[in-house]
């Protein structure tokens, strides 16, 4: 949800503003390539191919994924990936099988506490193992890896840059926050992350890998 929405007539200006904050150039070449694409969530059969694209790099990484129409309480529960969810939730919580140790992919939402879409929200308080500091650092990390991620593949990054509240703070942390986040990822790699996503033309029973990677950062 976000927490200081922005009309779109404004959206250029606040956009630009941004931008001529953003202290270095890593973070001006990154947040260059999430401006390219659309503040709006795809709808439709381009929707279907998000989800098919993003499904296949949760497999690349090795994350099991529950089959279409199971009855999933978690979007990670420790075991495999709730799939049937938009393309950006499961870039989402690749991102957060990246980032956490082989110990806490194990654990209902990665030992994180309960997400927006957590339904048994007991069960996943119950398996939560970092502070809320380190949550909020992982949650922020998760978010803008699979931003980059979404830009990478040419889905809708803005979207989710917008209602992942990156702007929030605008004119006083919010570039300082987003330049610090995108180098702790450059500091453990995970731009160079080479991502396998599915053709364009994937249906739901169509679900190979394309052969060519591709990295997440441009340059």
């Amino acid at each position: 949800m976000i927490l200081t929405p922005i009309p779109r007539e404004e959206l250029g200006e606040v956009l630009d503003q941004f931008m001529a904050d953003l202290p270095d150039s890593l973070s001006r070449r990154v947040f260059a390539r999430i401006r390219t694409t659309s503040p709006d969530r795809a709808a439709g059969t381009a929707a279907e191919q998000h989800r098919q694209a993003a499904l296949a790099v949760a497999r690349s990484f090795g994350m099991p994924v529950h089959s279409d129409g199971a009855e999933c309480a978690f979007n990670w529960d420790g075991a495999a990936l709730n799939g049937n969810t938009e393309a950006y939730v499961i870039l989402h919580e690749a991102a957060h099988f990246v980032l956490a140790p082989p110990a806490r992919r194990r654990l209902i939402d990665f030992g994180l506490g309960p997400g927006p879409d957590t339904r048994d929200r007991d069960a996943a308080d119950c398996a939560a193992v970092l502070s809320p500091s380190a949550r909020e650092e992982d949650e922020a990390a998760a978010s803008l890896l699979g931003i980059v991620w979404e830009a990478e593949l040419g889905q809708p990054a803005l979207a989710s840059f917008l209602d992942q509240n990156w702007l929030e703070g605008l004119g006083r942390s919010a570039h300082t926050h987003f330049a610090a986040v995108l180098e702790s990822l450059r500091c453990r790699r995970l731009l160079e992350i080479r991502l396998c996503a599915a053709p364009d033309t994937a249906t739901a029973g169509h679900r190979r890998a394309a052969a060519t990677p591709r990295t997440a950062v441009p340059g």
